[in-house]
């Protein structure tokens, strides 16, 4: 028992934070300097500059690298030291000093009064500049923020021909104002969270009261508040902690760097989580259509968009089902092939080494070595290995006689089908869900397809996207949703948002 104790004991020591958490602001300058550096370790990157207002010794304590230098020496630091001299020499008061810096020096627009080490230490780290004055049991936290951020640029990960061609950044302030400069409405809510006991990341909640469904809002709040980690550096932290089904391959929760997409997503009824430090902003609730649908749709004529969003659903099978379908076609049901095509195939595969299943699995794992090489090798070596691994490699493959030439052919087409989806997790999802289809395949031919097609088509059927059917409008089949599911109609058509994510102001516009 005493070892426990002593070992805790231990930990406090070497942990002095975890006493401090609310302890009141001394009314002693020095001891408050010394206390926040042993707090900090001693941190290099702890600038403390100490000065007197008439008669009065105080200091402001920020961490380089987190605030705006020019905003401290213009706007703090100077006005203090200067206009101290306006102070009638016969003032002796504390809090008269005091008050005149509140009032007539400290002119920045973020200024929040401080009582606790707790408070201090979180606008520390976060980038605000702290004012302390001797004799005093307060001060002040001055909004200071001005780390290296990156500019607002074009999309990497989700291209658009036709379409707003800016991109949320790292910074959260910054996507924000990028939303609300689509969304000019009041009802644009906000609410912010700290997650992450060393982080302190912060991930804010925006969506748009009087659309958005309480439910819904209350659902967001609830998982969010129930994340208990020790750091998220990424959305794809939150994503995973607060999706509906932790082991299904197809996401519930939809990820974009585009504003105008969340934008879209908030207008329908949704809520979109920002992190801190992400360029991805999170969409919920979201469901499998989403993933098949881009913003550029509403950009263009309807017949257009329709004729593309068809093209997506077929990409989506011709993804899942080719190289299965090939391998179930040549090993078990020869008679289906066209005889001309049969001979052909049998010219190409004399000679081949290897079963139809292992031939597929050889180039499908192949094709994805390359695809990962090509993500994550310099931009400047990344087109020649593509060149060198869809050129040579495969070419290369078909001559040594180790792979025939249409099992190129049905890669090419797989992995041509993948990258039209708009959105990349569902990419993930496919390239998963394909080689359970190549064994099934192997295994009973078509009739392992068929049983595969309908374990899906339970598994989607039975996933939820916060409280939401995941393959709604479909199933459960809403006839008024379906004029933006498979087809797009006319914009006059497109009176009513989707039903079962909004059900309080379900009118979208009035057409006279």
């Amino acid at each position: 028992m005493r070892k426990k104790k002593d070992v805790k004991q231990q930990q406090e020591q070497s942990n002095p934070s975890a006493e401090t958490d609310n302890r009141p602001i001394y009314d002693q300058l020095d001891k408050n300097i010394e206390c926040i550096t042993q707090l900090m370790g001693n941190s290099t990157d702890l600038i403390t500059r100490k000065f007197a207002v008439q008669n009065h010794q105080a200091a402001i304590i920020f961490l380089e690298g987190l605030v705006d230098k020019e905003l401290i020496q213009h706007y703090l630091l100077t006005p203090l030291i200067e206009k101290s001299n306006d102070l009638n020499e016969d003032v002796i008061d504390r809090n008269d000093a005091y008050q005149f810096m509140y009032k007539s020096v400290i002119t920045t627009a973020e200024l929040l009064e401080i009582h606790s080490y707790n408070t201090l230490l979180k606008h520390l780290l976060a980038g605000d500049t702290i004012l302390l004055m001797d004799g005093m049991e307060k001060g002040f936290a001055i909004g200071s923020k001005g780390a290296s951020e990156r500019n607002v640029e074009q999309p990497t990960t989700q291209q658009v021909v036709r379409g707003p061609k800016d991109c949320f950044t790292e910074s959260i302030g910054v996507n924000i104002s990028l939303v609300r400069k689509r969304i000019k409405d009041p009802n644009l809510w906000q609410e912010s969270f700290r997650i992450g006991r060393q982080t302190q990341t912060k991930v804010s909640i925006v969506y748009l009261n009087g659309i958005v469904s309480p439910e819904i809002v209350e659902e967001v709040k609830n998982r969010l508040a129930k994340i208990d980690v020790d750091a998220v550096l990424e959305g794809g932290y939150i994503e995973e902690l607060i999706q509906d089904s932790k082991h299904s391959p197809f996401p519930t929760v939809m990820n974009s760097e585009r504003p105008d997409a969340i934008s879209a997503g908030i207008l329908e009824g949704k809520v979109a989580i920002f992190v801190d430090g992400t360029p991805f902003t999170l969409l919920v609730p979201s469901l499998f259509i989403d993933f098949l649908q881009s913003n550029e749709d509403y950009y263009q004529r309807s017949d257009i968009a329709t004729a593309i969003r068809l093209l997506r659903f077929l990409a989506f099978f011709l993804a899942l089902l080719t190289p299965s379908l090939y391998v179930a076609l040549t090993t078990f049901h020869q008679e289906m092939i066209p005889t001309t095509l049969l001979i052909s195939l049998a010219a190409q595969r004399e000679g081949i080494p290897f079963p139809a299943f292992v031939e597929a699995l050889i180039m499908e794992v192949t094709f994805e070595l390359l695809r990962e090489a090509g993500i994550r090798l310099p931009n400047a070596i990344g087109a020649a290995i593509s060149i060198v691994g869809a050129l040579v490699l495969g070419q290369a493959a078909v001559d040594a006689g180790i792979v025939s030439a249409t099992m190129v052919i049905v890669v090419s087409l797989t992995a041509i089908s993948s990258f039209i989806f708009p959105n990349y997790s569902l990419t993930s999802s496919v390239r998963i869900l394909r080689f359970g289809f190549m064994i099934l395949a192997a295994t009973l031919g078509l009739f392992g397809i068929f049983i595969g097609l309908l374990l899906l088509a339970l598994h989607i059927t039975s996933l939820r996207s916060f409280g939401v059917p995941y393959i709604a409008p479909f199933a459960p089949f809403i006839k008024k949703d379906q004029k933006d599911a498979l087809v797009r109609e006319s914009r006059e058509e497109l009176t009513t948002r989707p039903r079962l994510i909004n059900q309080r102001n379900v009118k979208r516009q009035s057409i006279k």
